[in-house]
């Protein structure tokens, strides 16, 4: 081949290579829109880095943010008048135990400035629950939702227990949202109760307020390997800390989470307009469709851009390559459907504005949504501890006391990371394992109570 076909072979992968990249680029933009098409109702605070600071209250922003914009907050403390603000309201000598007596709970351990009259002014509240390795994801919840949130904490030992108050005081100094909204409750295992009572704590603050990960994870790993090795021995207690999470909610409606689902921007304020909005319904359950996104990607800021993110392979629904029962009757493909323009219900895509996209049809027993209900569902069964038959069981308790589940758009929640079956540990499968055993009996109560076996799920067992 002679240099001058070489060149010219050379310029046209060149010319190839940059028309993708400019094609990738604008089509990851979302939909430009006239903010004036956005009822004042539905405009909210925009984070959308992973790492986010202090949001200040009066900055807003709508549906129409491209991915890459976002806002740029002080990197100012919010001052504390006094230090005992951030210091837990609990005696550890007291508490309430489970029914096993080996969980002790607290309530209301720490409030929110905020926490009370949001309560007041909302119809629904987020609840949700997490152990100290994860609890960096509650600076983004914090700033995407805008109500009252309810957060049950997990504490085991002295070590632990100091690094949790060291990591809140952190929180609330550096981030508006958390100060204001959040009323933390706590569980901590009866085996390994903390000697020392909660006590004044100045704020780590190497990375500044910058890197909450960063910080976090510079606390846990001075935590002795000791102490490390007897957390990955015992199972954490999720559907006790769930129905802790639940039962510290002072509204109606609950929205009921963990820690690493991420809202979208504008939920609260969509879900509490449409739960104005709707007829009411005590035994229906709205189910908010959550997706897993690339790491690499920012946050979408709305449905059209999260579905350009899943036609490109940087979003799909939640646990799809793990365990596709786990959102699978949500049916992803009728909830992308509203997207094109002539969708009916194209301009509430663009507005943000909740609606029902349609209802779950196959409900499947292994079915695990994130979902809106009033506080009358069933507690989740304290019997089932780590992983493997926490939420879907109560889910499926749900539909066989004869629950709706109903999916909608265009709001959604986001997990980081795309997950592989290589990412999950073995210890999970074990968990599993003794959950499974469990179930059989639980099966025999369920049948027992609603005294019905609604679709023939109750004597199948998968």
């Amino acid at each position: 081949m002679s240099n001058h076909s070489r060149t010219v072979s050379l310029l046209s992968v060149i010319a190839l290579c940059i028309i993708n990249i400019t094609l990738t680029f604008f089509l990851l933009q979302p939909r430009t829109c006239d903010p004036s098409e956005i009822p004042e109702e539905l405009k909210y605070e925009a984070v959308t880095t992973w790492d986010v600071e202090s949001q200040p209250e009066d900055n807003k922003s709508t549906q129409c943010l491209p991915p890459h914009t976002y806002l740029n907050p002080s990197m100012n403390l919010i001052n504390s008048s006094h230090s005992r603000e951030n210091i837990l309201n609990l005696d550890i000598r007291l508490g309430r135990y489970d029914n096993r007596r080996l969980f002790k709970t607290f309530d209301t351990v720490l409030i929110g400035t905020r926490f009370a009259e949001l309560s007041s002014t909302s119809l629904v509240c987020l609840a949700t629950q997490t152990s100290l390795e994860k609890l960096h994801s509650l600076v983004q919840v914090a700033h995407h939702w805008t109500g009252s949130i309810s957060v049950a904490l997990y504490s085991a030992g002295d070590e632990e227990f100091e690094a949790l108050q060291k990591y809140i005081v952190f929180l609330r100094k550096c981030y508006t949202p958390v100060l204001e909204r959040i009323n933390f409750s706590l569980a901590m295992p009866r085996s390994k109760l903390p000697s020392k009572q909660p006590r004044s704590f100045e704020p780590p603050m190497d990375f500044g307020c910058s890197r909450p990960e960063a910080t976090l994870n510079d606390l846990v790993n001075k935590i002795s390997k000791e102490h490390t090795n007897w957390r990955v021995r015992n199972v954490y207690p999720q559907n006790h800390m769930r129905n802790l999470a639940r039962k510290n909610c002072q509204t109606d409606w609950v929205f009921l989470t963990d820690i690493d689902i991420i809202p979208s921007l504008g939920l609260a304020n969509s879900i509490n307009l449409f739960l104005r909005d709707t007829e009411r319904c005590d035994k229906c359950a709205y189910v908010i469709p959550t997706y897993e996104i690339d790491t690499r990607v920012r946050f979408p800021g709305n449905k059209t851009e999260l579905v350009r993110l899943a036609r490109k392979g940087l979003a799909r629904p939640f646990h799809w390559k793990v365990f596709i029962h786990n959102q699978y009757a949500t049916n992803f493909t009728r909830w992308v459907l509203d997207v094109a323009p002539e969708s009916k219900n194209y301009k509430n895509i663009i507005t943000g504005k909740a609606y029902i996209s349609h209802n779950v049809t196959d409900f499947e027993f292994l079915y695990e949504p994130f979902y809106i209900a009033k506080d009358i569902v069933p507690p989740h069964d304290e019997r089932f501890m780590g992983y493997g038959y926490t939420r879907n069981t109560q889910v499926y308790e749900m539909f066989i006391a004869g629950y709706q589940f109903k999916v909608l758009s265009p709001v959604y929640t986001i997990h980081w990371g795309l997950q592989t079956r290589k990412s999950r540990s073995v210890w999970r499968e074990r968990q599993n394992i003794i959950n499974r055993r469990q179930f059989e009996q639980f099966k025999k109560e369920i049948y027992t109570k609603y005294m019905h076996n609604t679709l023939g799920l109750i004597n199948t067992f998968y």
